[in-house]
């Protein structure tokens, strides 16, 4: 009786041994759900790039197991965005999903997550709900929430001396959220929002609204505009003669990624943001620098998010030893990682948004510079999370 148990114990060691090599043999697949083309390709590019070289920098085969990615160019098309979620999730059967920019886009890729209980990191749209009252177990968010990078704007303003702010921004979810926490913040150190300024996503013509903003002659100018529409807006605003009797501030989108293509017209443009070009850390000049040598390019937030994702899955894959099949044990892996980012250290909040600091950031030749922080690890509230 005693060897026949001993036998099958042996039968069954070797089947879980044959099965964890098979798997150890196969890759992770990584599906990559971000805008290739339109108006935030840009950033798409650079989360991906980043992304990449921080998986790079694991080593390429964390846990033991190569990354595959299976790329999905989302198109900011908020429409699309769960056929596409499916096609990763069901038809690619990838084992976690990286997405997206745009929080439209971002919502409907929740909503297939929640239905297949399928892993998805943000690595960018900040959208209040995806870790308010739309959180789960298995989604997270490696940026930031729009709350959390334009509320302490709100304060910084007050405590510059400004009154009166008018604010301006595309009359979609991430843009409404962003004045709406700006002027949270602003109204609560005893500020004014005197005119909220909106346009149709995507629109970039602006000449109404700078007529408009030129006639209520407000202390400051809060604006939320990403990637080609912030380009243009800043542009427009210095050539419309109003930056230099209106102060433009904003969250800190409205210069990152966007300044080699703003030049002058965005110098002295003050911001908030979890990152800035001058953080004195070693892990930021590290990671600048390589990101140079390797694109060509200077990094900015989103590259650091990407970075900042691929740091996860890898430190997640390291404690797991690649083992992707025990859901419970990767998602633990994943909720308890440290990040070191370029951005500074970070954690996982309860929502699972990152708890991090703020930074007060100014445009000086040509980068966003780092003048103080304006608020230390700054966790967002994340109202109507039942995971709190």
């Amino acid at each position: 009786m005693l060897k026949t148990i001993l036998k099958g114990a042996a039968v069954g060691a070797a089947v879980v041994g044959f099965m964890a090599s098979a798997q150890a043999a196969d890759p992770v697949k990584v599906g990559v759900m971000l805008p290739y083309t339109g108006t935030y390709a840009a950033l798409g590019e650079a989360i991906t790039n980043g992304m990449k070289m921080a998986i790079e920098d694991a080593g390429g085969t964390p846990g033991g197991r190569a990354i595959e990615y299976v790329v999905v160019d989302d198109e900011s098309e908020p429409g699309k965005a769960p056929a596409n979620m499916e096609k990763l999730v069901s038809g690619a059967n990838v084992d976690m999903v990286v997405g997206t920019v745009h929080s439209g886009v971002a919502m409907g890729m929740l909503k297939v997550a929640r239905e297949k209980d399928a892993i998805l990191l943000i690595p960018n749209a900040g959208f209040n709900a995806a870790t308010g009252p739309l959180c789960a177990p298995n989604v997270f968010r490696t940026s930031f929430t729009s709350w959390q990078t334009a509320y302490p704007m709100g304060k910084a303003a007050a405590h510059r001396g400004y009154k009166k702010v008018a604010t301006i921004t595309w009359k979609y979810g991430f843009g409404e959220e962003s004045v709406e926490a700006f002027k949270e913040g602003f109204e609560a150190a005893g500020g004014e929002v005197v005119e909220e300024i909106t346009l149709p996503f995507p629109d970039v013509e602006f000449q109404a609204q700078l007529t408009r903003l030129a006639q209520i002659k407000p202390d400051a100018v809060f604006a939320f505009f990403a990637g080609g529409g912030a380009v243009k807006f800043v542009k427009d605003y210095a050539a419309a003669g109003l930056s230099k009797d209106i102060p433009l501030i904003g969250s800190g989108f409205l210069t990152d990624g966007t300044l080699a293509a703003q030049g002058a017209a965005a110098e002295g443009i003050m911001t908030t943001l979890h990152y800035a070009d001058t953080l004195d850390n070693p892990t930021n000049r590290k990671f600048r620098e390589a990101y140079k040598a390797e694109f060509g390019k200077d990094a900015d937030i989103y590259a650091v998010q990407g970075y900042d994702t691929g740091l996860v899955i890898a430190a997640a894959l390291e404690a797991t030893k690649g083992d992707t099949s025990d859901r419970q044990a990767l998602l633990a892996a994943i909720r308890g990682v440290t990040v070191n980012s370029p951005r500074g250290r970070w954690t996982f909040s309860p929502a699972q948004n990152p708890v991090q600091d703020i930074y007060l950031r100014q445009v000086k030749d040509g980068r966003n510079v780092m003048v103080g922080v304006a608020a230390e690890k700054l966790a967002d509230p994340a109202r109507g999370c039942k995971m709190m």
